[in-house]
């Protein structure tokens, strides 16, 4: 093969109509991430976007909307837990797990039912 990924260039996650600044409230505020400013010919589709350390999340709009359940992204973080201690202090529901070997893990929901995974490798 002469084709070769490279990296991630961005994860989407699917929103409802109208929710970008509950998205803000979310990612931005309570996680950390930094917004991006989206093409001035795809603001018109709705959504925002954020990024950290050079990976992008894209909050799309979808209607009609279905969280995605058991598809979603996976964070590596470093002070897992500090973050839970964050995480609860803004009332986001954690659910532990230690079925990873190697792994600190946890998973929450975003504000639309979205399952995000994050993790920290012992």
């Amino acid at each position: 093969m002469t084709f070769q990924f490279l990296s991630i260039d961005h994860i989407q996650l699917a929103a409802p109509k109208g929710s970008e600044d509950i998205a803000r409230e979310f990612f931005g505020g309570i996680l950390g991430f930094i917004e991006i400013e989206k093409p001035e010919e795809l603001k018109k589709r709705g959504g925002v976007w954020f990024g950290f350390e050079g990976y992008q999340i894209h909050i799309g709009i979808e209607d009609p909307f279905t969280p995605a359940k058991k598809a979603h992204p996976a964070f590596r973080i470093r002070n897992i837990e500090e973050l839970k201690a964050h995480l609860l202090l803004n009332n986001i529901e954690i659910i532990e797990d230690d079925k990873l070997p190697g792994a600190n893990r946890i998973y929450i929901h975003d504000p639309f039912g979205n399952r995000i995974e994050v993790l920290e490798k012992m």
